[in-house]
């Protein structure tokens, strides 16, 4: 079935995860990017239409190591995801999910929240390179989606 809900089956498995992020993502004026390594492992749940995965980083500098989890589940009648993300970072929350679907090599997934009291715009964007190399990016938009400014860029190198 090509419905969508393989589209992330490429994420299974082990991976490397090279980061590059601003410093402070929620901070629109911020513009020192730190570099950082982390680990990931990514599984099936729920007869392959949901996906977790986890990531433990090693120390972004002048920061403390955080463990995030993502969950990913494929809603087969709207043909679409929904990513959840959490981490070690901000205990007891659970960002709300952005939403989308992959269309000619790049999955795009949006939502809106609220970052320091104000409206914002959040997007995933997936892409892959063969079947061990995989990139994923966010970026905000404080302009309704006029406009979006990259945040954090994490390059996935596959382990095993």
């Amino acid at each position: 079935m090509n419905d969508g809900r393989s589209d992330f089956d490429f994420i299974f498995g082990r991976w490397r995860i090279r980061n590059r992020k601003l410093r402070d993502v929620t901070d629109p004026a911020c513009t020192e990017w730190i570099e950082f390594d982390a680990t990931g492992h990514a599984e099936p749940i729920l007869g392959g239409l949901s996906h977790v995965d986890r990531m433990w980083s090693d120390a972004p500098p002048g920061e403390d190591p955080f463990e995030g989890f993502t969950l990913r589940q494929f809603d087969p009648k709207a043909g679409s995801w929904r990513i959840w993300w959490a981490s070690s970072r901000n205990p007891g929350h659970l960002d709300p999910p952005v939403e989308g679907a992959w269309r000619d090599g790049r999955g795009v997934f949006d939502c809106d929240d609220v970052l320091g009291g104000h409206p914002v715009k959040v997007r995933f964007e997936w892409t892959r390179d063969g079947a061990d190399t995989a990139r994923w990016q966010q970026s905000f938009s404080y302009d309704q989606g006029a406009t979006w400014r990259l945040n954090w860029v994490m390059d996935f190198t596959r382990t095993a």
